[in-house]
């Protein structure tokens, strides 16, 4: 076990987290939402700084982050745990052991450790990935440090529930994030999610005033999430902050707690993506539609081919220096590994 960062003790041995907008307060011997996280006397404890859940070697394409180093590897790592409950959730096993099991699991690891398998596997990146990256943040800022005097970028893939005091912490050892915006309503976030709606789009908004390099996912869920209204002011909201922020919308399968709705119809999604580009956004992706036009990547100017995608493979990246070569528009994204660390 290892103290925890970002919390502030109170009387009668109660801590408060200010890690996630959950901001748990937590009486000794008690754990806060995310399960991994436990007050010990008065001293808030991480219980996972060392135990390693996964670790893979993946195309930096499955975060997924589209304009971000194209075809590069990115050394993913996870451990047990999450702050939201949703029951669509896709690595149910491991990020909702403590809750559902009441087990932690996994490897022991070190930050150095890490940074060295990294380097290994020449991997452009460490993506803090699969769970929620905010629950083990002590071993994410840790391996981002050490990472980025190895240049080694980090990338977060996350719920975006941090508070503004943990990505103010981590500042620019962030090089970049896919952050998941599930819904536009706060009855979702409440009834799926065991969340809230607005601490997200304020990440959102941080993350871009702060040059993160920003994508941002929604699965759309049948029934649910999928409306014409609801999808415009989620477009809506990410053109307003930036209009190059990449939106993948990807195809929701029936998994975990909510098994009673349908696979997501394929034209659904590219209805979604008509209205991204609708809404004034310039680059919106399809997601779980293998060899869908929409996994690739147009100029947002001539529409010409840029990035030819088969799932998470590139056929041919037609980027030169950060431009399209049909009209030299310069294309929003990060092209290179030295420009990972220009921001």
């Amino acid at each position: 076990m290892k103290e925890a960062y970002l919390y502030e003790k109170l009387e009668g041995e109660r801590v408060r987290c200010s890690l996630c907008n959950h901001r748990c307060l937590i009486k000794a011997g008690a754990k806060g939402i995310c399960g991994v996280r436990e007050n010990k006397g008065g001293i808030l404890s991480t219980l996972v700084y060392d135990k390693l859940i996964a670790r893979h070697v993946d195309p930096i394409e499955k975060k997924p982050l589209f304009h971000f180093l194209p075809g590069s590897r990115s050394f993913s790592i996870a451990t047990v745990g999450c702050n939201f409950r949703c029951r669509f959730c896709q690595n149910s096993d491991i990020s909702q052991m403590p809750a559902d099991y009441n087990r932690i699991l996994g490897d022991d690891m070190t930050p150095s450790l890490l940074v060295s398998e990294a380097k290994a596997s020449r991997s452009s990146t460490i993506a803090y990935t699969y769970t929620e990256p905010t629950i083990y943040y002590e071993l994410a800022v840790d391996t981002a440090r050490l990472a980025e005097s190895n240049k080694i970028g980090n990338v977060f893939v996350s719920n975006g529930y941090m508070t503004e005091e943990c990505l103010q912490d981590i500042g620019k050892t962030l090089h970049g994030a896919n952050v998941d915006l599930k819904a536009y309503s706060n009855s979702f976030y409440k009834e799926q999610c065991g969340a809230k709606l607005e601490p997200v789009l304020e990440s959102i908004g941080k993350m871009v005033e702060m040059g993160v390099w920003l994508e941002v996912t929604t699965l759309l869920i049948p029934g649910l999430n999928d409306s014409e209204k609801e999808l415009r002011e989620i477009a809506g909201f990410l053109a307003q902050h930036d209009p190059n922020i990449p939106w993948h919308i990807s195809r929701f399968h029936p998994t975990y707690r909510l098994t009673d709705r349908d696979a997501t119809p394929a034209g659904d999604i590219q209805r979604a993506r008509e209205i991204g580009y609708d809404a004034g956004l310039r680059y919106v992706y399809t997601g779980n539609l293998p060899g869908d036009e929409g996994e690739k990547t147009f100029c947002h100017k001539c529409r010409g081919l840029l990035i030819d995608r088969f799932g998470f493979s590139i056929r041919k990246n037609m980027i030169k220096d950060g431009r399209c070569p049909e009209c030299n528009t310069e294309i929003p994204g990060v092209w290179t590994i030295d420009s990972v660390f220009q921001h």
